[in-house]
């Protein structure tokens, strides 16, 4: 109706606000519960922010009175989590050359991590990699056991869809699965530098940590996985089709990694770097 009437969806809105205020409210209303419905583990923020996308005229304030008078907040349980890394191992740990850098564009700095996944009568792991600066998930793997092979199924997927140059750094903790010869070597090979966080200091891996518990929140704990395979299903469906491409992410402005990817300048091209977010607030 916009495209024939040749005005924009903001104008319609602004005129639909100020002709018919109850039928306006009424209409966001009716779209806050269908966006919070879909999008089961979304907060007011996102919510807003897909608002905002459809054209609506909208602040997060508004949404979290209309999401809160009609019970639709997400809500978070706290999960009891097994043991994933063991720093106790003669292998060389190398320094944090992650600490106070600013990846510039993507296959600058990736980070990794792996986290536990609870089947119906076992324990799974998942390994992933990250891409510090589009937050896009390009490597992972999930198996029934902790051993090396799960981490380098991880970066080999990581590696043949991103083909990075030499220089990338691999930033993880301090884990025996990241610190084996074998882990190293890959990595060297391609001429990636490897970084590994403090001892017990989880912050220096925040962003790895930031996507486990999203994934756990939105994902994991609300699915009862029979196998193995069947978690492999779900979760591959979750990285690839939520989080990758639909996922809104307040780092990048609030739009998925492979939007935000999609966007950057091609390579060679001078790049603008996405918000910093320190503590919660935006830093220009």
């Amino acid at each position: 109706m916009c495209a024939l009437a040749q005005v924009s969806r903001a104008g319609y809105y602004r005129h639909w606000q100020a002709s018919a205020p109850r039928q306006e409210e009424t209409g966001l209303r009716d779209q806050v519960q269908r966006l919070s419905l879909a999008n089961r583990h979304y907060g007011y923020r996102r919510i807003a922010a897909l608002l905002r996308r459809e054209g609506w005229l909208v602040n997060h304030k508004r949404v979290l009175r209309l999401m809160r008078e009609d019970n639709l907040l997400c809500l978070r349980k706290r999960a009891f989590v097994p043991p994933t890394t063991d720093s106790r191992h003669h292998w060389r740990v190398y320094a944090n050359l992650a600490w106070r850098l600013q990846p510039m564009a993507v296959n600058r700095l990736w980070v990794a991590d792996i986290t536990y996944v609870r089947l119906a009568e076992e324990f799974a792991y998942l390994a992933v990699v990250l891409d510090a600066y589009s937050r896009r998930v390009v490597g992972w793997a999930l198996e029934t056991h902790l051993q090396t092979s799960l981490t380098l199924a991880a970066l080999d997927m990581a590696l043949a869809s991103r083909a990075p140059a030499p220089g990338l750094v691999h930033h993880s903790d301090r884990g025996v699965q990241y610190a084996c010869g074998d882990y190293i070597a890959r990595l060297e090979a391609h001429g990636i530098q490897p970084s590994m966080s403090r001892v017990g200091c989880p912050y220096d891996n925040a962003m790895a940590e930031s996507f486990m518990k999203t994934l756990k929140q939105e994902e994991v704990d609300a699915s009862a996985y029979r196998d193995v395979r069947h978690a492999r299903q779900q979760i591959a469906r979750f990285i690839e089709d939520i989080y990758n491409r639909q996922r809104l992410h307040s780092a990048l402005d609030y739009r998925p990694p492979v939007e935000f990817e999609a966007d950057l300048p091609p390579a060679g091209a001078p790049s603008v770097p996405p918000p910093a977010v320190v503590h919660g607030e935006r830093r220009p």
